[in-house]
């Protein structure tokens, strides 16, 4: 990992023997409270005198500095990794569709009383996802339901949600538990609903949280985000 140190600069770098320049200007950049710049920055990768990724609104400020060509094909994002932490509850604001709108996501986490004839016998954890405010998941007995998966529906476009809790329950200390959220193709809409069915199975054969991370997702080739939710007393 490598973090600039400054607003505006360039850096390079040997990778297999070959140099990658990077070039970035975020002396502007527009943040509007969100955690990445939205507006007027640029960062720029450069690989053989072709600017291979670019990111930001500024393109011509960027090709000016690099002095190099664009790349004759359009870079996809094919996935993202983000870090959010709390307590009980964990929200975050992404995107599922690169050209999509935001969507404000939270998880919340909390402890059920179970009730009896005789009173309160104790508690059962629960999780709830909710996007833009309404419920998406609700998943109960979550000690026994701590890995699964289940298919949703947001904006009439399905998505797929991957959760594991696991260190949640079962481990001290701070602890994150994984989520992945992955956009499903319509040629690939059939067997999402067939893993949705099969959630449960899923949940008791998934193996530890890392595990999720080598889903295979093959068959879509939409963006796919990873959210690690630490939680912290």
């Amino acid at each position: 990992p490598w973090c600039f140190w400054r607003k505006q600069g360039s850096k390079r770098f040997v990778i297999d023997g070959k140099p990658v320049d990077v070039f970035w200007d975020l002396k502007a950049a527009k943040f509007n409270g969100e955690t990445e710049p939205i507006s007027e920055y640029y960062v720029a990768v450069v690989c053989d005198k072709e600017v291979v990724l670019l990111v930001g609104d500024l393109k011509k400020e960027a090709y000016r500095k690099t002095g190099c060509r664009p790349a004759l094909i359009d870079p996809i994002l094919v996935s993202r990794k983000e870090h959010i932490f709390g307590k009980k509850r964990f929200p975050t604001r992404v995107k599922f569709h690169e050209k999509g709108g935001f969507h404000e996501v939270s998880i919340e986490c909390n402890n059920k009383n179970v009730d009896s004839l005789g009173g309160v016998v104790g508690v059962e954890p629960e999780m709830e996802i909710r996007i833009d405010g309404n419920l998406a998941l609700h998943v109960k007995h979550l000690q026994w339901k701590f890995r699964g998966n289940e298919s949703i529906n947001v904006n009439k476009r399905k998505l797929q949600v991957y959760w594991d809790v696991h260190d949640w329950l079962f481990s001290p200390g701070l602890r994150h538990a994984l989520f992945i959220f992955k956009p499903v193709s319509s040629s690939t809409s059939s067997s999402s609903t067939s893993l949705s069915s099969s959630s449960s199975s899923m949940s008791s054969q998934t193996g530890s949280s890392g595990s999720l991370e080598g889903l295979n997702h093959g068959g879509s080739s939409e963006f796919c985000l990873f959210l690690y939710a630490w939680k912290i007393e």
